[in-house]
């Protein structure tokens, strides 16, 4: 096990090293600069525009400054925000508990719809409910995220009014609320940004648990359990689900990318005020520092996240060592 955790931590640090420096180079190799990533910037005298950069070290050649900014991160510094001016990581430690409770969210909701739909589609393969599960399935995994978003404001934000359109809270009574009431008022805002997240991954894991379950359910540990005369439920449920439950978990921590990109935009279209839309803002102003920040939290949390899928294939499968 400390043999494994070795390991995976210093592939983990190696990959969040090259993200950062590929993101770093990519930012600053990119036409534009901040202090021309607005229209008052343009209006800036030449003078004003030079000090703003020999203060920000954005006059330097690129290797020094990259030079400066991993020193800077080895100390634990991500810089200033040049648009903000605060500190990047006052910035992403406000925008990372809504980034988390979103994502955690969506990936729990979309791995247990999508484990369930497969499961019920493997218990009854090639009927009527396989068909009509497997077509829900391919039509939802081809929605792009940001349209199903769309949509989901649409019908039951601006349409049916059942559910907020924006923001986490309700600003005008969120305050005055009892605990329970502030715990509700912010589930009825994740209700929609969750959900575009989550039924389209749910749909993925569903037509890949279906898959992995119909494989299981032909071994001769499977035979050998009906032999015995246990209920089908249970020899489905007990048996055959735990042991295709593995490669779908590890899908699971391979998604976490995706549930990353996707709050980009998910974020945006919600008001929701996580990493994702400091990132999209932060693209848009060219604010190096915030940009190569959040880089570098999204690299950090896609190797805790595959990591912890390995923890849990380790755990749902016995088979699974990970001292070797």
């Amino acid at each position: 096990m400390l043999r494994f955790l070795a390991r995976r931590l210093l592939f983990a640090a190696v990959s969040v090293a090259a993200v950062v420096l590929f993101t770093f180079l990519l930012v600053h190799l990119a036409p534009g600069e901040p202090m021309l990533g607005s229209a008052e910037g343009a209006r800036v005298a030449p003078a004003v525009l030079a000090r703003q950069r020999a203060l920000f070290g954005l006059d330097r050649p690129l290797p020094e400054q990259l030079a400066r900014y991993a020193a800077n991160l080895l100390h634990g510094r991500l810089g200033q925000s040049f648009v903000l001016h605060r500190p990047v990581a006052d910035v992403i430690g406000a925008a990372l508990g809504p980034t988390l409770l979103l994502g955690g969210v969506a990936l729990l909701v979309s791995l247990l719809v999508g484990v369930a739909v497969g499961a019920a589609q493997a218990a009854r393969p090639r009927s009527a409910t396989d068909t009509l599960l497997g077509v829900g399935t391919l039509v939802l995994y081809s929605v792009p995220v940001f349209w199903l978003g769309l949509m989901l404001l649409l019908v039951f934000g601006q349409a049916l009014h059942w559910l907020p359109v924006a923001g986490m809270t309700d600003p005008a009574i969120h305050d005055a609320l009892s605990p329970l009431g502030r715990v509700v008022d912010v589930a009825r805002h994740l209700v929609l940004p969750a959900a575009s997240l989550a039924l389209v991954q749910a749909a993925a894991f569903a037509r890949f648990q279906r898959s992995t379950l119909l494989e299981s359910l032909g071994g001769e540990f499977i035979r050998a359990a009906r032999a015995k005369g246990l209920p089908e439920r249970w020899v489905l449920l007990r048996h055959a689900l735990r042991g295709a439950l593995a490669p779908t978990l590890t899908l699971a921590g391979l998604s976490v990318p995706y549930f990353l990109a996707g709050s980009v935009l998910v974020e945006s279209i919600f008001g929701w005020p996580g990493l994702g839309r400091v990132t999209y803002d932060a693209i848009f102003a060219r604010d190096y520092n915030v940009i190569v920040g959040t880089a570098l939290v999204a690299g950090v949390l896609v190797a805790l996240g595959n990591l912890l899928a390995d923890l849990a294939v380790a755990a749902a499968d016995p088979r699974v060592r990970l001292d070797r």
